[in-house]
């Protein structure tokens, strides 16, 4: 009778932690849908400039108190938008690195409000051994010849920092910003302000153009005067000849006519003597 109780007692036991536990999985399960959202995520890495569709995104379940600024929560949202910066598989994909609505794919989606895009042309020397890869900041230098030089003159070579700070947009017909392997290319396309893409233009037109890569978060302006093969060779100036200026001439000073008085006439002659020698004859006169 004994055992009986006990088994009942251990049964019921049993019962009411089995009970117990459903009941606190069903109450947690609960409240872990309640604080959680949906977020709108890549399923696999997309380029920047690409156009979305609902195909590449999935909505996945998110703690609502980590929500990222800009999120969104179905793909639908998102459909036709452009990206403006890379995402990998699984990142999610957020108001700050989309186009603004309306824009069309491609690089012009990328460049900045204000800014253009403008392409140069390089070699594996002037891009930097293919080192200068979209995302990254270069230095622009001209090499040309100082104004008011004589033609052929190569001692008034200068090479000067004509543009800094400036972002690689594209290396040939390419913008990914993932790589990090470096890509000889012939062409390298920067964003430039209209200012600076006239400068640009105009460099290219008088020189030769070589790109310096700089870090990335390196913002200080260098300001330099540029280089010249005097400066390059340490080589004292020469000196500045200048024409000198004739000495004045002392003034002329005109000399007055002097009249020389005529010596007087002497008082005629009057008494004469001829004198006849032989067969000549001559008078003499006192």
């Amino acid at each position: 009778m004994r055992n009986t109780r006990a088994l009942i007692m251990m049964i019921a036991a049993v019962i009411a932690g089995l009970g117990a536990v459903v009941i606190g999985a069903r109450w947690l399960s609960q409240q872990a849908t309640s604080s959680a959202n949906k977020l709108v995520v890549a399923v696999s890495d997309i380029d920047l400039g690409s156009r979305l569709t609902p195909a590449m995104l999935k909505a996945v379940e998110w703690p609502a108190n980590s929500m990222p600024k800009g999120a969104f929560a179905t793909p639908a949202e998102l459909d036709t938008r452009v990206l403006r910066a890379s995402v990998l598989s699984g990142e999610p994909v957020l108001e700050s690195k989309l186009a603004p609505v309306g824009s069309k794919g491609g690089l012009s989606a990328v460049v900045a409000e204000g800014k253009r895009a403008m392409t140069v042309r390089v070699n594996d020397v002037v891009g930097v051994a293919g080192f200068a890869l979209p995302g990254n900041y270069v230095d622009i230098i001209v090499n040309t010849q100082e104004e008011n030089a004589k033609s052929g003159n190569r001692d008034q070579q200068i090479s000067k920092i004509v543009l800094e700070h400036i972002l690689v947009l594209a290396v040939a017909q390419e913008s990914g910003r993932d790589e990090t392997k470096p890509k000889v290319v012939s062409a390298v396309t920067v964003e430039v302000t209209p200012d600076q893409a006239e400068k640009l233009d105009l460099a290219r037109s008088v020189g030769t153009l070589s790109l310096m890569l700089r870090n990335q978060v390196d913002l200080k302006m260098a300001g330099t005067d540029g280089a010249t093969k005097a400066k390059l060779l340490n080589t004292p100036p020469e000196p500045i000849v200048t024409a000198q200026a004739e000495p004045p001439k002392p003034p002329v000073v005109k000399k007055k006519a002097v009249k020389v008085a005529a010596a007087p006439e002497s008082p005629p002659r009057t008494n004469c003597v001829e004198v006849i020698r032989g067969i000549t004859s001559s008078s003499q006169c006192f």
